[in-house]
């Protein structure tokens, strides 16, 4: 019998087989991390930060501070998953109702920047989105509710996680903040999904979904209708709101096969880029990296979708399936929605590229989604079915 399967106990210790001489662990298996993983992500950000230095104008001090922020994550992973997924299923509740009183908070002494009002401030102390949060905490949620139910989940179910899913993302919305509120719905509808939903339920979903577009439609920000109509026609207004989706696909198909060069990008380094060290660093890459610049690090992100999905897939427990699953997912959802942005087949909506754009705490929420990813593989055999 493998060693593995004879750790049953709750707190992760071994139990000794009568006569039995314990196999002795790697470095890896006592400090939960998943080497393969951690090395395509320490990859991905070791070249998110020289696509940074030539998005910033070759700005050594955007560099240090990302390369920080990128430390303080991979601190915050390995912090996490030490944790065992008992303790992420106990306090979901407790993080979900957190995160939502600070979601209202940002609604009544919110910090406004951008023309938006999506931040909390400690003076002298930190800036910080309690919606990024809500990334983790939504999905582990709906998790750790479905998991105490029959699946695949009922019609009653549904309605509770769709109360669940709908209170933190109409609060992220008003911000108004439309992307990460589409991110949260998205985390927190995989979790449904594999939980077997079937066919059945989400034909009517759809069907609500569609028939509410409308009213949804009505509802929207002149600015996010903007950006729809944008997307649909840039060229209706290319000197306004067209302007970022026209130079970013001319940076793009100007990269070519081969591409212009690292550092030698015409449109981010003449700033015709709009963002370029941010949401649209995918048209640096592609300028300045060419397609097989760009199908390298697609393919990059793919391993690490495919090396997440392996360790989600070991999971035997209903938590940790739903939980992993719908991390690794919507990591996969960020990359095709950013690169959709871009490259102009989705409309804009402020999305990152996952730990190549610039910023912190998005970098700092996706590595504890990791964390707890490498946390329930190996921790795997401690919940109950």
């Amino acid at each position: 019998m493998p060693w593995q399967a004879l750790t049953r106990s709750i707190r992760g210790r071994p139990v000794r087989p009568s006569g039995g001489i314990p196999k002795r662990r790697s470095l890896w298996e006592r400090i939960h991390l998943d080497p393969w993983l951690l090395g395509l992500l320490l990859v991905l950000m070791g070249g998110g930060l020289l696509v940074i230095y030539s998005a910033s104008g070759q700005n050594m001090n955007v560099v240090i501070a990302q390369a920080i922020r990128f430390a303080v994550a991979l601190v915050a992973m390995l912090v996490v998953a030490q944790l065992s997924p008992i303790f992420f299923l106990r306090w979901a509740p407790v993080a979900y109702v957190i995160g939502v009183l600070m979601l209202v908070a940002v609604e009544l002494v919110g910090d406004i920047g951008m023309g938006a009002q999506r931040w909390l401030v400690i003076p002298g102390v930190i800036r910080f989105q309690p919606s990024e949060m809500m990334k983790l905490a939504v999905p582990m949620m709906v998790a750790a509710y479905l998991c105490r139910c029959e699946l695949p989940p009922k019609l009653k179910d549904i309605a509770v996680c769709a109360v669940i899913i709908g209170l933190p993302v109409a609060l992220i919305a008003a911000q108004p903040d439309l992307g990460t509120s589409l991110l949260v719905a998205s985390a927190a509808i995989i979790v449904v999904l594999l939980a077997g939903l079937s066919w059945r339920l989400i034909g009517l979903v759809c069907a609500l979904l569609a028939a509410g577009f409308p009213l949804l439609w009505m509802n929207l920000h002149n600015y996010q209708r903007q950006r729809v109509l944008t997307f649909l026609n840039p060229d209706t207004d290319p000197l306004g709101s067209g302007w970022n989706i026209i130079q970013s696909t001319t940076a793009i198909g100007s990269g070519g096969v081969f591409g212009k060069g690292w550092l030698q990008g015409t449109q981010s380094q003449l700033e015709f880029l709009p963002e370029p060290h941010t949401d649209f660093i995918v048209a640096v890459l592609g300028e300045e990296l060419g397609l097989i610049g760009m199908i390298a690090v697609i393919f990059l992100y793919l391993l690490i979708v495919g090396r997440g999905l392996w360790l989600a897939s070991e999971s035997q427990n209903t938590f940790g399936r739903l939980v992993a699953g719908s991390i690794i997912l919507t990591f996969f959802i960020y990359v095709f929605v950013n690169v959709g942005m871009v490259s102009g087949i989705l409309p804009v909506v402020g999305v990152p590229l996952p730990l190549v754009s610039y910023g912190g705490t998005s970098s700092v929420t996706l590595m504890v989604g990791f964390g707890i990813l490498m946390s329930i593989h190996a921790h795997r055999r401690l919940l109950p079915r």
